[in-house]
């Protein structure tokens, strides 16, 4: 279903997949006030369905879903190479979670109880990331190179799926060579503001974008300060070193 009539005057479709028609009420309800048309589904199922059929610009999960969970529904859609920007929710507070959902490319992870504003906040802060900000230039490090124009990856001759978070993530290091962020730098500039994410969010996505670099990965780690994109032959710690603490 949609919220405020035609899809074309908003600013684009979300899909809500949540079991519990009260909580699904509130995120339709300010996430149409936000602008966005909102279409709702109870099950894994469905969802999985109608995020094939009608493409939203982002999805909201539930993890808890009856039929197909939420972690395995982001699973199949990574799995089918289905980037649309997914923030998990949860009762569940365990940090296993968390980070099984952020491995399977999750973009963001909710808690809750949470303010339906922050919902829209973060959904807001995802698309936004997912748009980028145009750069004339690609950003070359080594045999990595990304172009934020075309938010297209390279690392040697191997073309890179990232998901938007890794891609912002990546390219705010490589656009400072050699400079050091902590945890607390990198969750403000790339995922908006400090406090509402935990610097784990950083350690699990750095992981991923080193898995994906394989043996042309820039990322650096300095111990006990935090991450760096650092140029070739750079004497700060690489990865197997040792990680920020």
């Amino acid at each position: 279903m949609l919220l405020n009539g035609r899809m074309e005057d908003s600013r684009g479709l979300v899909l809500i997949a949540e079991d519990e028609r009260a909580i699904a009420d509130i995120q339709r309800l300010y996430l149409g006030r936000a602008g966005f048309g909102v279409h709702v589904e109870r099950d894994g199922v469905s969802a999985l369905a109608q995020i094939k059929r009608l493409k939203p610009v982002a999805v909201i999960l539930d993890v808890g879903l009856p039929g197909l969970d939420g972690i395995e529904l982001c699973r199949q859609l990574r799995q089918a190479e289905d980037w649309t920007p997914v923030l998990f929710v949860t009762a569940r507070d365990e940090e296993v979670d968390r980070v099984l959902g952020l491995e399977l490319g999750a973009d963001d992870y909710l808690t809750k109880p949470f303010s339906p504003s922050e919902l829209v906040a973060r959904v807001k802060a995802v698309l936004r990331r997912t748009e980028g900000t145009p750069r004339s230039k690609p950003l070359v490090l080594g045999s990595v190179e990304l172009d934020p124009l075309n938010r297209t990856a390279r690392a040697g001759t191997e073309e890179l799926t990232l998901t938007a978070t890794e891609f912002d993530l990546l390219a705010y290091l490589m656009a400072q060579p050699g400079r050091v962020f902590s945890r607390e730098q990198l969750l403000s500039a790339v995922w908006g503001q400090a406090s509402y994410a935990a610097g784990r969010t950083v350690d699990v996505h750095i992981a991923q974008l080193r898995a994906k670099l394989g043996e042309h990965s820039p990322i650096a780690t300095s111990r006990g300060v935090g991450y760096s994109a650092a140029p070739p032959h750079s004497s700060v710690l690489r990865p197997g070193a040792g990680g920020a603490t």
